[in-house]
């Protein structure tokens, strides 16, 4: 009888899939930690890390300016609470004609960048790259795990942004990723990624890289150590997310600006640092007639800022101290 080789990956598998059911969480947690740390390490070149993909690729250049407003172009006015809106059976909420806002948590997604400063300009791109899919699945989970701190999930997606890989997870990180992560979609965290890079290679990568992308590069790299060594604080790691000081803003995209959405309706945003922030959302009345269904569902959205140097934010729909008792004055048709 021939022995059978099966690799790191597949053992994670065979693991995860013989474990079923939320109840028994804290019994796979371990089983899922101890093969995750079991996972073995592929030494990179200088070629194949220049080649990595970033897990998330959205920059200023995707998004569509056509149809964008100026912010004194539309005159806001009756805006009413957008969490108060039906909520849509896929997520998000089912919108009605009028202005809605709503103030709600959101994620830095680029490390090594500035926070938002007053003045910066987003504007709505869709969330694009290789790790797309398991950006939005946290995003979607966390509306469930609502005992799960906002740093813990923001350190989450700064190591998946950071391009770890799964089996260098430890600590408060790892146990996040299982809380909001299916077996299937963990897995995922493996190709890919990078892996904590030697110094050496590390200063011959980032030689080989334009001014503008070493200091996020530098950035990940960090994040990855610190991830690995499972004994960081969120502050330590915010750190190296976070660069001090403010990037310029950029004149000819001011704070404020609407950007058409591809569903229809005019969306701008009001970052408040990179973990809140104010959503404005204008529906017009034609949107929605003849019975057509629109939703807002942020958790594929990015408040993109114009200026390059600044941080993507992951938006949700998530609101941060709503008020239930207040009625809306539109009636929803």
């Amino acid at each position: 009888m021939k022995n059978i080789r099966l690799t790191p990956i597949v053992l994670l598998l065979i693991t995860l899939q013989s474990i079923s059911g939320y109840s028994q969480l804290s019994g796979w947690k371990q089983k899922v930690l101890e093969a995750g740390t079991a996972l073995g390490s592929k030494k990179l070149g200088l070629t194949e890390v220049l080649k990595k993909p970033a897990a998330i690729t959205t920059s200023f250049e995707d998004v569509d300016r056509a149809g964008s407003k100026f912010p004194d172009e539309i005159t806001v006015k009756n805006i009413q609470p957008l969490y108060l809106l039906p909520k849509a059976s896929t997520g998000g909420f089912v919108l009605c004609a009028g202005f809605y806002e709503m103030t709600t948590k959101s994620y830095c997604l680029k490390a090594g960048t500035y926070a938002p400063s007053k003045g910066d300009g987003y504007m709505y791109a869709p969330t694009l790259g290789p790790q797309k899919d398991i950006v939005t699945a946290i995003l979607k989970s966390a509306e469930q795990h609502p005992e799960i701190n906002q740093n813990d999930i923001q350190v989450l997606l700064w190591t998946i942004i950071a391009r770890a890989r799964f089996a260098d997870y430890s600590g408060q990180v790892k146990l996040t990723a299982v809380a909001l992560l299916t077996p299937i979609e963990l897995t995922k965290l493996e190709g890919g990624m990078l892996g904590v890079l030697p110094k050496s290679l590390m200063e011959q990568a980032k030689s080989k890289l334009p001014n503008a992308l070493q200091d996020a590069f530098e950035a990940e790299n960090n994040i990855r150590k610190m991830v690995a060594s499972g004994n960081s604080s969120f502050a330590e790691m915010e750190k190296y997310a976070i660069i001090a000081g403010m990037a310029p803003a950029r004149t000819d995209v001011p704070s404020g600006i609407w950007t058409l959405h591809p569903n229809g309706y005019y969306i701008r945003y009001f970052p408040q640092g990179y973990s809140i922030t104010r959503v404005q959302i204008y529906v017009p009345a034609g949107l929605i007639t003849g019975g057509k269904t629109v939703i807002y569902d942020a958790t594929n959205d990015i408040a993109c800022p114009a200026n390059t140097g600044s941080q993507r934010l992951a938006q949700t729909n998530e609101p941060i101290k709503p008020n239930y008792n207040l009625k809306l004055s539109t009636i929803c048709k």
